[in-house]
């Protein structure tokens, strides 16, 4: 009898350990380590801006932060690139000079290369907007696990909504994902991120 009861006592302090593991992760999502994952997410791309082709390879040597999203967005969208605004300023100005906001839009009917670059500037001057054609759109949200739907608004002047994933892309200096924060990560969070890649030498 005394061993049973032991095992009980084991058995309901196994889980409840578990338990508080599965708790601990599901309030604490904020960041991801994609190497750590085993996934080989991310990778170079081409899209447009209203100056001209832009491709992640161009920014090489520099930390970069990617959303993808669109500029009717009315939530995620402002919040995330409000949250990269701030940690660029949380940054000195030597850090600033080597890190590039790239915000992508999957809107590329509403939002064009002139219009991102205005609604970029609102946030920073290191944030830039671009987009492309339907096709390669998909292909760097496939290259990037994220996901996008139109959604017909009846009644709507807009016409329509775009669902879609929200987080914030870290890319390092050689040009690889380094890990991914959600939309509303903290300024704090993801000035830290940034500086901790900033300090990664190229290899």
């Amino acid at each position: 009898m005394p061993q049973l009861k032991t095992l009980k006592i084991l058995l309901i302090l196994s889980a409840c350990l578990l338990a508080g593991m599965v708790a601990a992760f599901l309030l604490n999502p904020a960041q991801v380590d994609v190497k750590a994952s085993g996934h080989q997410l991310g990778g170079d791309f081409t899209l447009t801006s209203d100056t001209g082709p832009v491709s992640l390879s161009d920014f090489k040597g520099k930390v970069v932060a990617l959303y993808i999203g669109y500029a009717s967005c009315p939530d995620v969208c402002p919040t995330a690139l409000a949250v990269l605004s701030q940690a660029f300023r949380n940054l000195t100005s030597e850090q600033r000079d080597q890190v590039q906001g790239i915000f992508i839009s999957v809107d590329p009917e509403r939002d064009t290369p002139e219009k991102l670059a205005r609604y970029a500037r609102f946030f920073s001057d290191h944030l830039i907007g671009v987009t492309g054609s339907r096709e390669q759109i998909d292909r760097v949200v496939r290259q990037y696990g994220a996901f996008y739907r139109m959604v017909e608004l009846e009644d709507s002047a807009l016409g329509y909504a775009v669902d879609h994933s929200s987080r914030l892309y870290l890319i390092d200096r050689n040009g690889d994902l380094a890990g991914t924060l959600i939309h509303n990560s903290t300024p704090t969070e993801l000035s830290e991120w940034l500086q901790r890649l900033l300090k990664d030498k190229e290899s």
